[in-house]
């Protein structure tokens, strides 16, 4: 098993892979002239629509008995 600094650093790295994967991609590279505010607003929304999701993947490799 991983030791706390390893956990610690594979939470991270998931939740940045997760908030990467998460981000609508075609839309930003489609459209440059976006507007700052309308950008502002997605990614907003995509932080708050990741938390449970992160917090989840948290709590399941802190205590993984909860996934049985």
């Amino acid at each position: 098993m991983l030791n706390k600094k390893g956990k610690i650093r594979l939470l991270i790295l998931l939740g940045v892979i997760w908030v990467v994967v998460t981000l609508p991609l075609p839309w930003i590279v489609g459209n440059p002239n976006i507007p700052e505010s309308q950008a502002l607003t997605i990614l907003g929304i995509i932080g708050i629509i990741s938390i449970p999701f992160v917090m989840l993947a948290t709590v399941w490799m802190l205590k993984p008995e909860l996934t049985t």
